[in-house]
Parts: C-alpha cells; structure tokens; sequence
C-alpha cells in the first residue's frame, strides 16, 4: 500500500493481536452472529490489519458492519444454502450473510472439489461485503493450491469514456504457495485504487492523485485534488485511469468479475439494479489443486527460483529494492505480529466509543 495511505506513527497506537481480536470478536457477538462466526470475522479483519491491508481491515470495515447490522442489511444468521452442485462447482445462496464470514465455507467447497477433481469453483449470490479478497486465496495456498477470489458489487467506477458509473471496485486475487520465500499473494481493485482508500486518504490528510478520479462529465483529473466533499463513490476510474494509460484493460478485468462473480452465480452485475442492490455482492473462489497439474515440490521449488529472482532483480535509480506480490503482506505480518498493529488515533477513539455503546471490552494498548 502507498505510504500516502499509511498512518503516521506519532497519529496512532500499537495495539496487541489479541486484544484487538477479542475486542472485534465481541462487538460482532454484540450484532447477533454467533460466536463460531464472531470468531471466524474476526480472524480474518485481523489478519487484513497483519498484512497490512488497512482499506480491508478493523480500521473502515468494522464500523461499516456494525452499521450494515444495525440496518438490517445484512443478516447475522444466514441460511446459506446450495442451489446448484457438480463434483467441481457449487453456488451458493448467502442469504445476506457477511462475506467475510462465509467466505471460508466457499473456498473450503472448493478445496474439497478440487481434492477430488483437481480443480474447484464456487460462487456466492445474494451476498454481503467479503473484505479483502486475498485473504481466501491464501486458504487454498495454503493447501499447497493455487486459489483464485473476486467479487462484483456497486457501482462507483466509471467505464472508459463514460460519465455514469457501471461496476464496483471489482477486486481480484491469486494466491499460491512457495517452499522457502513468502508466498504469492496478488490482491488489486480492478480500479485505480481500492474505494476503502478515499477513507484513508481523508483520514490521514492526503490528497488523490492524478488520474484516479473523474470530474461530474467523466474527464480524468489529471492534477492532485482532495478528497471530495460528500459522494466521491461514482467518479472511480478504471485500473489504468485513461485510455492512453490503459484503462481499456481495467475495464476490461471489470467485466471479467462480473461474469464470474455475478453471471455464473445466477445473478446480475449491480449496475441492473444499482440503486437498491436488491442481488447483493456477488463472489468467486476457485481452488486448483497443484498435485492434478504438476509434483508439489517441483512447482514450490519454481516459485522460490522466480520469487528470489524478482526480489534480488537490480532496483531502478531511487528504489531501493524489488517487490513481488505478497512480499511486503509477510513482513508486515511478523512486524505486527511481534509489536503489535498500528491503528490510527481516530479509530481508536471509535473503539473507545464502542466500550460505552455496546459494553465490550477496550483495547489494550502496547
């Protein structure tokens, strides 16, 4: 993530891993979910924040839930079901359940299918939010698989040449094992930024740069500007931001996800009915079993070779080094593992408020 999205250090605490997962455990409880499923949302909010994903983690998406609970949008004892089964597919009616929760469920589908047909995929209809898509690929890499997730829903990025906006943010993730370096994990908005960051961006003072969004006629804004007042959500732009930088390809990754996170659940994109989502998010998990395609060991053996031949690649004048994905998420990891996660002091004021309004326990501070 960009340093112009990152808390300052002297703007936040560190808080311990298990503090902060009780505590969000808790406040789930609070909005009627069970505490198996408490736990499992917490889990993954938590790991988000270890990996350093902020847009996805306790800082924007916790309060987010408590208010989608609150209004009744989304559903805290789901009767999630199967619709339609083969030995490598399933989709799966959420019933209005939280992604983030359900979301192990479908991907657990998946590896199950893909043990026994060498690849499994599962869509999710009728959905609610799944947080950071990466976080359940790395389920299936972890099962020494190659796991897919993405996710359709909204409408607040524009198409190239367009003045209206017609898909989500649209985020899509791959995730696979190595034997020695940090695993694969690639996780992206398919448009310029994640919509989470305008938050972020607000919260810590920094401004949008060029290209990212569009002024009310569509135009690009080629020049850094604030963050806007009110409704920013709907002047995104695709991946690319124009079309001389590639936003064609953007656009085209968005339809991508539609048609496998929405069309193949049996739904539609939410530009059909963007104005009440009365089809929720649609999501996609996929899980390839490597030992159905190749030897584990001689596939963890090639991913090590590229990895350290990407990190040790020669930086370009004023880098200091080479990245490959996934590689910054792992040390972020043991870092706040070891001392704790950093969150911002406005978010630990809205925690605060929580001890009072719903009476869990507060954060402890390292």
């Amino acid at each position: 993530m960009l340093e112009r999205f990152k808390p300052k250090p002297e703007d936040s605490e560190r808080v311990s891993l298990d503090s902060l997962y009780e505590v969000v455990t808790a406040i789930f409880e609070k909005m009627g979910v069970p505490n198996s499923d408490a736990r499992e949302a917490a889990d993954v909010l938590t790991m988000t924040d270890l990996r350093g994903v902020e847009t996805h983690g306790v800082s924007n998406m916790l309060r987010a839930y408590v208010e989608q609970y609150t209004d009744g949008l989304v559903n805290p004892n789901p009767n999630w079901k199967i619709e339609r089964e083969t030995p490598g597919t399933a989709v799966i009616n959420a019933d209005r359940g939280l992604g983030i929760i359900l979301g192990r469920r479908a991907m657990d589908i998946a590896i199950q299918k893909a043990k026994t047909v060498g690849v499994g995929i599962v869509t999710m209809n009728n959905g609610a939010h799944v947080g950071a898509v990466g976080h359940f690929s790395m389920l299936a890499a972890k099962q020494d698989m190659v796991g897919m997730c993405a996710t359709s829903a909204g409408t607040g990025v524009l198409p190239t040449f367009a003045s209206e906006a017609r898909f989500g943010t649209n985020p899509i993730s791959i995730a696979a094992p190595a034997r020695n370096e940090a695993p694969l994990l690639f996780d992206a908005a398919t448009s310029q930024i994640a919509g989470n960051k305008f938050s972020l961006a607000k919260r810590v003072g920094s401004d949008l740069l060029p290209g990212w969004i569009a002024d009310d006629t569509g135009t690009p804004i080629l020049e850094e500007t604030p963050v806007p007042e009110g409704s920013w959500y709907g002047s995104l732009l695709p991946l690319g931001g124009t079309r001389e930088l590639g936003s064609h390809k953007g656009y085209g990754f968005m339809l991508m996800v539609e048609v496998l996170g929405a069309f193949l659940s049996g739904s539609v994109p939410g530009m059909f009915d963007a104005v009440k989502m009365e089809s929720g998010y649609k999501h996609y998990f996929a899980a390839y079993d490597i030992k159905a395609f190749t030897d584990v060991d001689e596939f963890k053996d090639k991913m090590d070779k590229m990895l350290k031949m990407l990190r040790e690649t020669k930086p370009a004048s004023g880098h200091e080094r080479v990245l490959y994905p996934g590689l910054t998420e792992s040390e972020d990891e043991k870092d706040r593992r070891e001392n704790g996660i950093p969150l911002h002091k406005e978010v630990l004021q809205w925690f605060d408020s929580m001890v009072g309004e719903l009476g869990v326990p507060a954060l402890e501070i390292m």
